[in-house]
C-alpha cells in the first residue's frame, strides 16, 4: 500500500466540487497554489540530474495545474518539455489563462511524446477527478507510451485515467510512482485499483483549512488507530479482566478455518477462548494451542459468561449452521458474522430481519462474492464501487461492515466510513479472513468500541501482513497463520529498558 500520512480526511468528487466552488467565489487562488505545489514536489522528485522534466497538460483544469507547474519549473531553470494533445486551447477560464501563460513565457508545446529522449520526471496533469468515460484514441496511446518510460511519474491529484471515486480505470490509466492529491484524499486513490496506479501519496489542502472545518464522512485507517486501543494491564488482573470469545464454526473438514480464529483471538489478548464446532470429527483439544477450549457449538453458543461472540470460520451450509447462527443473533453481545455465516444471512430473510433488530452490535466482514450475495446482485457490480457497496451493506443490514480487498473499506449505518492503508499481496491466500475475524472479537471481548475494535483490527490484520513481509516471509507464500504472532508483537508496546 502507498505510503500515506495518518488519519487523513478522504473527500468524494461532489464534496470536492462544492469546496472549490465555495473556494473560488472566495477569490482563493487554487490553480495557482495546485500548479506551484506540483512543480515543487516534481523539484524535489527530480533532483540534479540534468535531465528534462515531461509535463503532460489535458485540456481541462488538471491540464492548468500542470501549465503553472511548467512555468515555475522553467523558473527555475529546469528544461521543461509540455506535450499538450489538443489542437484548440482549454475551454475552461483559469486553464485558458495558464495555457496562455505558458505560450507567453516563450513555451511551447508537442502533440505528441517526442520519439526519443530520457527524463528526470513526467509529471501527469492529463485527467482529474473529472473524468467519467473511458481514456480511448490519443490519449490512450499517450499514456501507455509513458507508462513504458523508465523515470518516476507524479501524478497531480489523481492519476490520469483513474476514477476519483471508486479507483477502477477508466480504459488506460497512469502508473504513478507519487500522486499529489488536492485538498483532500480521494477514495479511488486507496481502494480497487487505485494503490497500483497512485504510487505514494502526497496531501495538499491548499490553504482550504477553513473550508475543511466540517469532519468529512470519510478518513483512513492509518497506524495511529493502534496507539491506545488496548490500555496498559494493570497488575491486578485475571484471566476474566480480558473477556471471554465465543467463535462458532469448524463443520466437517473445516477444523483448520475454526483454530485459525481461535488463536488469533488468544494471541490478542482475550481472557478465555473457546472455539464451538459443527463437526462431529473435530479433536476435542487443538494440539497446537491447548489454551483453547474446543467444544460443541450448541454448547459455546449458551455459555452465560460470554463476552463476544464470532460466527462464520468453517460453518458450512448446513441447517443445523443456520439454527447456530439464529441462536448467536439472539444472544445480547456483541456479535461478528464472517464467512458462511454471511451466506446463511444473504439466503434467509427471517435471520436478516433478526439481525436488523439487534439492540447490541453487529459486525460484517464480507468479501466481495459475499458482499454481492448479501445485497443480491454481482461482484462486478461490487467492485465497481467498493465504498458505496459498502454503505449500502451497513445501512441494509444496520451492522457495522468492512468490504475486504485492496483498500478494505469500513462503513456504519450512520454513513461514516473509512478505508484502510496497511496490507499487501500476500494476504491473498486462505485463511486470512478467519485471522481477522479472531482478531476483532478479541477486541470486543476486552471492551474495545466496536467501531474501534473493527477499524483496529482491520488495520492490525494488514499491518501485521507488512511486518511478515519486512521479516522476509512472503509475500510469495505468506499464510494467515503467520500473521497471528506478528499481530501480537504489534499490539504490545515495545519495553523499554532503564
Amino acid at each position: 500500500m502507498p505510503k500515506i500520512p495518518h488519519a487523513t480526511p478522504i473527500l468524494q468528487t461532489n464534496t470536492l466540487r462544492l469546496i472549490e466552488t465555495q473556494a473560488l467565489a472566495a477569490g482563493q487562488p487554487l490553480m495557482a497554489r495546485a500548479g506551484l505545489a506540483a512543480a515543487a514536489l516534481g523539484r524535489n522528485l527530480a533532483g540534479e540530474t540534468g535531465l528534462p522534466i515531461l509535463i503532460l497538460a489535458g485540456p481541462g483544469n488538471n491540464g492548468g495545474d500542470a501549465f503553472i507547474a511548467a512555468l515555475h519549473l522553467r523558473q527555475w531553470w529546469y528544461s521543461v518539455i509540455v506535450v499538450y494533445p489538443q489542437t484548440e486551447p482549454p475551454v475552461a477560464r483559469e486553464a485558458l489563462a495558464a495555457w496562455q501563460a505558458w505560450h507567453s513565457a516563450g513555451g511551447t508545446t508537442h502533440n505528441i511524446l517526442p520519439s526519443s529522449g530520457r527524463y528526470a520526471l513526467v509529471i501527469d496533469g492529463l485527467f482529474g477527478i473529472g473524468l467519467k468515460r473511458a481514456i480511448t484514441g490519443t490519449y490512450a496511446d499517450l499514456i501507455g507510451q509513458v507508462n513504458q518510460l523508465s523515470c518516476p511519474i507524479l501524478a497531480i491529484d489523481v492519476p490520469s485515467g483513474l476514477d476519483a471515486d471508486t479507483g477502477m480505470v477508466m480504459g488506460e490509466a497512469i502508473y504513478a510512482d507519487h500522486t499529489l492529491s488536492l485538498i483532500a484524499l480521494k477514495p479511488g486513490l486507496l481502494t480497487l485499483d487505485g494503490p497500483d496506479h497512485s504510487g505514494d501519496l502526497h496531501n495538499v489542502n491548499l490553504g482550504l483549512d477553513d473550508l475543511l472545518l466540517t469532519a468529512p464522512s470519510g478518513a483512513t485507517i492509518a497506524q495511529e488507530v493502534l496507539a491506545h486501543l488496548l490500555p496498559p494491564r494493570p497488575q491486578h488482573s485475571h484471566k476474566g479482566t480480558y473477556g471471554s470469545v465465543g467463535i462458532l464454526g469448524g463443520a466437517n473438514g473445516m477444523h483448520g478455518a475454526l483454530w485459525l480464529a481461535t488463536r488469533a483471538a488468544l494471541h490478542l489478548g482475550a481472557g478465555r477462548v473457546y472455539g464451538g464446532h459443527l463437526a462431529a470429527d473435530s479433536l476435542p483439544i487443538d494440539s497446537n494451542q491447548p489454551e483453547v477450549m474446543l467444544r460443541p457449538a450448541a454448547e459455546v453458543v449458551q455459555l452465560p459468561h460470554l463476552s463476544a461472540l464470532a460466527i462464520g470460520p468453517g460453518l458450512g451450509h448446513s441447517r443445523a449452521a443456520a439454527i447456530l447462527l439464529a441462536s448467536a443473533i439472539a444472544r445480547p453481545l456483541p456479535l461478528l458474522i464472517d464467512a458462511d455465516g454471511l451466506n446463511h444471512l444473504a439466503a434467509n430473510q427471517e435471520i436478516k430481519s433478526q439481525i436488523i433488530q439487534r439492540v447490541s452490535d453487529t459486525i460484517l466482514t464480507p468479501h466481495p462474492a459475499e458482499a454481492a450475495r448479501l445485497l443480491h446482485t454481482t461482484i462486478p457490480a461490487i467492485e465497481a464501487d467498493r465504498l458505496a457497496a459498502a454503505l449500502q451493506l451497513a445501512s441494509t443490514y444496520q451492522a457495522s461492515v468492512v468490504l475486504k480487498g485492496n483498500g478494505s473499506v469500513c462503513a456504519w449505518p450512520d454513513g461514516q466510513w473509512a478505508i484502510n492503508t496497511s496490507g499487501n499481496p500476500g494476504m491473498a491466500s486462505a485463511g486470512m479472513g478467519d485471522v481477522l475475524t479472531g482478531l476483532i472479537v478479541a477486541l470486543l471481548a476486552q471492551g474495545v468500541y466496536p467501531r474501534h475494535a473493527l477499524t483496529g483490527g482491520v488495520y492490525l490484520h494488514g499491518a501485521a501482513a507488512d511486518f511478515c513481509i519486512s521479516q522476509g516471509q512472503g509475500p510469495i507464500g505468506l499464510t494467515a497463520s503467520e500473521l497471528i504472532l506478528a499481530a501480537r508483537r504489534l499490539i504490545n508496546p515495545p519495553l523499554h529498558c532503564h
